[in-house]
């Protein structure tokens, strides 16, 4: 009995014991639970309900994806290039016509470009034909077409495929590396277009829509938002060179292979931008992609229909981004802008009064805060343009006006150069070798290799596109039109030396016979 009423006491205690513990800590509060009132579905900005009688207002989302698809799906088509591949590689690019190996594309282009393997996971190598395909934007009725260099460059066929299923032969009018643009032209007429809408309004935020005709589907169309502006992913500058222009405008719209060249519209279905790029660590969408701005496009296909070649409006000035660090370390009291680290002798810089040292905040008004911004800003300018340069010196705004030059330095249109007979002989493509590049691979100057077509050094050599010739007969190479002067003199067996980007310490040198 004792023992019994001692283990009701201990019970008691020790309830006691936990209803105070519980009274400490608040645990005894009463839950009080709050009816809500349902709230109304959150409204989109810019977007009016469907149902609304008003006019004068923009359609809700989903309409308006659909009358953004409905406008731009007829104006995007399916290009397929090819070119008779090289039988010392296997392929070579299998998913792309310019010969470059799949595992050596920039990653980004690879994910775009290519034709997809049965898992439609990874580009599929083919031979001894080379094909690749990608999207085109019709730009106006008579067959212009808008879409990526890299979808283009190198193709000897061409072939374009309509949202109607017509299909047409198509020819390169000209090509423009530094931005990834290319436009093409087929020979028919009353054909649907696509209107320009302007890029700079396009706000972060905004919805926009992502319209492809990749391989065999037909055409497709996602949606997301713009994520960035003004983004620069260093990509084009592996093809472009220094001019390279890199200021994307990054949306988390699905873009997957095959869609290079397509279309990014607004929710009106107007051309915002061209689909260029993905990331991804997996050779499919896994987040962003990248489109070059309509304000951009419309310059570059402007330029190469009227003159072949791109008209760049150059400053004259080597510059460097600025950030914190940097501006602690020249001095600063800011932490954005453009830096000038040089300026060129008798450039649009030196006679506008910029020196070494000023910073650039504006140009024409527009805030040039990062490098790409200012680049996109002159790109879009031709030589003997006069630009208005906002820039700060020593902690002072100030303005100057310069007239931009072009890069033989001075304000005339660039016209196409003929090729020297003997450099059209070796088949290939060649550029200046990027002053980043050759830096980092420790060379003084050259010219690279941006696509092998037939001719000496595809029947002659293994050369592969990314190859930078430093020296030919023992001459050293400055560039393109250095390297043409030398070839045009060079006669019977002429020797060849370079590297490889990615093994820069391996010197390979060979000889061709002319």
């Amino acid at each position: 009995m004792k023992k019994l009423l001692f283990i009701v006491l201990a019970a008691v205690v020790g309830g006691l014991a936990a209803l105070g513990g519980a009274q400490l800590f608040g645990w005894n509060q009463q839950v009080k639970y709050v009816e809500v009132a349902g709230q109304p579905a959150a409204e989109y900005a810019n977007f009016a309900d469907p149902t609304s009688s008003s006019t004068n207002v923009n359609p809700a989302p989903t309409t308006g994806f659909a009358t953004a698809a409905d406008k731009a799906l007829p104006a995007v088509v399916h290009i397929k290039a090819s070119k008779q591949a090289s039988s010392r590689s296997s392929g070579g690019g299998g998913g792309n016509p310019f010969g470059i190996d799949p595992d050596e594309m920039p990653d980004a282009f690879r994910d775009l470009f290519g034709n997809p393997s049965p898992d439609g996971r990874a580009p599929q190598r083919q031979a001894p034909l080379q094909q690749g395909s990608g999207s085109g934007v019709i730009i106006s009725p008579d067959g212009y077409i808008a879409t990526n260099n890299h979808v283009v460059a190198g193709a000897e066929n061409l072939e374009v495929v309509l949202n109607d299923m017509q299909t047409y032969q198509a020819e390169i009018i000209g090509v423009d590396p530094t931005t990834d643009i290319a436009l093409i032209k087929i020979d028919a007429t009353n054909l649907p277009t696509v209107k320009f809408a302007d890029s700079d309004k396009l706000r972060i935020g905004e919805w926009v829509v992502a319209v492809g005709n990749p391989f065999s589907l037909t055409s497709t169309v996602t949606a997301g938002i713009v994520s960035a502006k003004g983004r620069s992913i260093d990509i084009v500058r592996r093809t472009g060179g220094e001019l390279a222009i890199e200021s994307f405008i990054q949306t988390d719209a699905v873009v997957n292979p095959g869609n290079s060249g397509g279309a990014l519209v607004d929710i009106n279905g107007d051309l915002v931008g061209i689909n260029t790029a993905i990331s991804s660590p997996t050779g499919v969408f896994a987040g962003y992609s990248f489109a070059v701005p309509s304000a951009i496009v419309s310059k570059v296909v402007k330029d190469l229909r009227e003159f072949g070649v791109v008209q760049r409006g150059l400053l004259g000035a080597r510059i460097i981004e600025l950030n914190t660090a940097f501006a602690e370390e020249k001095g600063i009291d800011r932490d954005n802008g453009v830096y000038v680290n040089e300026v060129t002798e008798n450039s649009a810089a030196e006679e506008a009064g910029l020196k070494a040292g000023d910073v650039i905040t504006a140009v024409d008004g527009v805030p040039t805060l990062r490098n790409s911004e200012l680049l996109e800003q002159l790109g879009r300018r031709r030589p003997g343009d006069n630009v208005v340069i906002t820039y700060e010196r020593g902690g002072d705004e100030r303005q100057a006006t310069a007239r931009l030059k072009n890069s033989e330095g001075n304000t005339e249109a660039i016209l196409p150069k003929p090729v020297p007979e003997v450099v059209s002989e070796l088949g290939a493509e060649f550029v200046d070798v990027d002053e980043t590049v050759a830096e980092e691979l420790k060379i003084s100057g050259g010219v690279q290799i941006v696509d092998i077509k037939s001719g000496l050094l595809y029947e002659q050599t293994k050369l592969r596109p990314g190859f930078i010739i430093t020296h030919v007969d023992d001459r050293r190479v400055k560039g393109v039109e250095d390297f043409n002067k030398i070839m045009s003199r060079a006669n019977g067996a002429v020797g060849i030396e370079g590297v490889y980007p990615d093994n820069p310490d391996k010197v390979i040198g060979l000889a061709i016979k002319k």
